[in-house]
């Protein structure tokens, strides 16, 4: 990965990587996610029980997905009796969201939309909720503002993102490596003509949200397990295993909003 500047092309250039680079591979990832009846997160599947991303229950809310992808994570929110929206820039994940509601006979609504730009009104959602989708590809100084301007006073925000780490140790071909290998201050945005990824720094982010109007009620830093289901190329669970390769931000918008 190398350091690239702050600019709209990189909503593009996600768009693409997406629409086409993932294009062969979302299909069986996703019915292995929409197969799961409890949900496991992220890429070494933390339990549910472990991590409570959905905290005390999501019954009868309304929530969000930004970055939904293939809609996973949408599909359990409504499987807990939640009222999900799941929203991505892609069309080729959104068609592959599609074919999984009819296959699994579950429905909710998929808007095709930029989580930088949510054509969504404001006070409209209890939760919003990313998993690599806006928390990692979108600038989080738009879509955490937008994830505050559609929550009611109250509301919660969880996400999961890389870890900062993960940027300032990934060499230019992607691969995770005990080396740092960029600055830790000024890091906002890593990737190449392909793709763009975010990972700001933690200090950056607390400030973010708070100017923004979170509560911060926790940062869950995950370690990959002994046994990990799968290994991944870029970020090996040895690695992981030592450092944090992701993490879990949960907050709740300020009760006066």
């Amino acid at each position: 990965m190398a350091s690239v500047d702050s600019s709209d092309d990189h909503v593009e250039r996600n768009r693409r990587h997406w629409d086409e680079s993932a294009a062969g591979w979302h299909g069986p990832l996703a019915r292995e996610h929409w197969s799961r009846h409890e949900p496991a997160w992220g890429l070494w599947q933390s339990p549910e029980a472990e991590v409570t991303v959905f905290g005390g229950g999501v019954a009868g809310l309304d929530a969000v997905e930004l970055g939904c992808g293939t809609g996973y994570v949408s599909a359990w929110l409504a499987r807990a009796g939640a009222r999900p929206v799941g929203v991505d820039i892609s069309r080729e994940q959104l068609a592959t969201a599609r074919a999984m509601q009819l296959e699994f006979g579950l429905e909710f609504p998929l808007v095709l939309a930029d989580a930088e730009r949510l054509p969504l009104c404001d006070g409209s959602f209890d939760l919003a909720v990313s998993e690599y989708g806006a928390s990692l590809w979108c600038d989080p100084y738009r879509w955490i503002a937008h994830a505050a301007r559609v929550l009611r006073p109250g509301g919660r925000l969880v996400f999961l993102r890389r870890s900062p780490l993960v940027g300032l140790c990934a060499q230019v071909g992607g691969q995770v490596e005990a080396v740092l290998r960029r600055a830790q201050f000024g890091l906002r945005q890593v990737g190449d003509e392909t793709a763009v990824e975010f990972h700001l720094p933690h200090g950056d982010m607390v400030r973010l949200l708070r100017s923004c109007g979170f509560v911060i009620e926790d940062l869950i830093e995950i370690q990959a397990p002994e046994r990990p289901e799968r290994d991944f190329g870029n970020v090996p669970a040895t690695w992981a295993r030592r450092w944090p390769s992701e993490e879990i931000w949960k907050a709740r918008l300020h009760p006066d909003g």
